[in-house]
């Protein structure tokens, strides 16, 4: 019988303590999301602790999602590619466990850990989503010659050649998103608030990172992500589909690299995609390798999944595509934030 109590936790810097110290964390796990994902987006968040003689033995944020139109949903942890319990095997057992039972008591159409790592958990393991890492080492002229193909090569010097510049730094967020909120309403995809853009740089002021590509001063490509630890993974990149000659994203995601090896991050982390898809294709042929992320889900109703674009949304996809880009804009941000 485990020795410690599960309880609703309070203490944010304990919490960024604990989870700073763990070698399984991410920096989903940290305790800025509950504001940004609670005061921020309007969702009930629920941060559960394992605690034993009033310290802390495992972690695990959870927030709770709920849309008339999409569903209701306790995801661990939404928008985001990575989540789950943290801590000695027990308590991430018995954390998870607890999800469950949150879970069953408020009857939500489905819970999900985006867990990396595998649990022992009363849960069914999914493994439809895939991330891919590339090692960085420390010197960006022998990455770019040696652990790049010519082709690879040759797609980042296409832009360069075409006089654009990448530029880093939080100053960027509007053109960041700029081009975002451009690419997703062309992907027929709602988009999420670009307050939550500038709430990041707030909130994670030393984690999170933007680049955005430049042409004659119009933004035409940029990213989001974040440093943890030694990684750094780029958790939202787009780019405009009119300039896809020059390929603006491959100097976007360089730049990120050459960034990173001067900040001494030792992983590149291209983010969660559908194993065989495109993004996959793209991400691969960077040079890094797959790594399969168990995810965990429990429903009662039977959904297996939470919503997204290939999931029975064709014709609504088909239709948010013709949309006015302003209209997409200011609709899009009120569905965004109800879709984990």
């Amino acid at each position: 019988m485990a020795d410690f109590a599960i309880v609703d936790w309070a203490d944010g810097a304990a919490w960024d303590d604990f989870v700073r110290a763990s070698d399984e964390a991410t920096f989903c796990h940290l305790w800025g999301w509950k504001e940004v994902f609670g005061a921020g987006f309007g969702h009930r968040t629920h941060y559960r602790a394992a605690v034993r003689d009033g310290g802390l033995v495992g972690v695990h944020p959870l927030v709770r999602v709920r849309s008339a139109l999409f569903g209701d949903y306790l995801v661990s942890m939404p928008f985001l590619n990575y989540g789950g319990p943290l801590g000695t095997p027990d308590a991430r057992s018995a954390l998870a466990a607890d999800a469950r039972g949150l879970a069953e008591a408020a009857k939500v159409d489905l819970l999900e850990l985006r867990s990396r790592t595998s649990l022992d958990a009363p849960l069914e393991e999914v493994q439809r989503k895939v991330t891919v890492v590339l090692p960085l080492g420390d010197d960006a002229d022998h990455l770019f010659k040696k652990g790049l193909k010519a082709k690879v090569r040759s797609q980042v010097r296409r832009p360069i050649k075409a006089g654009m510049e990448a530029r880093i730094g939080h100053e960027g967020v509007d053109d960041f998103y700029a081009v975002f909120s451009h690419h997703m309403r062309d992907l027929g995809t709602p988009v999420l608030p670009r307050r939550l853009f500038h709430d990041l740089a707030r909130v994670f002021p030393d984690e999170v990172v933007y680049s955005v590509v430049y042409a004659d001063d119009r933004p035409v490509a940029g990213g989001c992500g974040f440093v943890f630890g030694s990684e750094f993974e780029i958790t939202w990149a787009s780019s405009l589909r009119e300039f896809n000659r020059e390929a603006p994203n491959m100097l976007l995601y360089w730049s990120l690299m050459e960034h990173m090896i001067e900040r001494g991050v030792e992983v590149f982390n291209f983010g969660r995609c559908t194993p065989g898809g495109g993004t996959h294709r793209f991400k691969l042929q960077w040079g890094g390798r797959d790594e399969p992320l168990p995810w965990y889900q429990w429903s009662g109703n039977g959904k297996g999944s939470t919503p997204n674009p290939d999931g029975g949304f064709g014709l609504a996809v088909r239709a948010w595509q013709r949309l006015p880009l302003g209209l997409a804009n200011t609709l899009g941000p009120m569905l965004a934030r109800r879709i984990p």
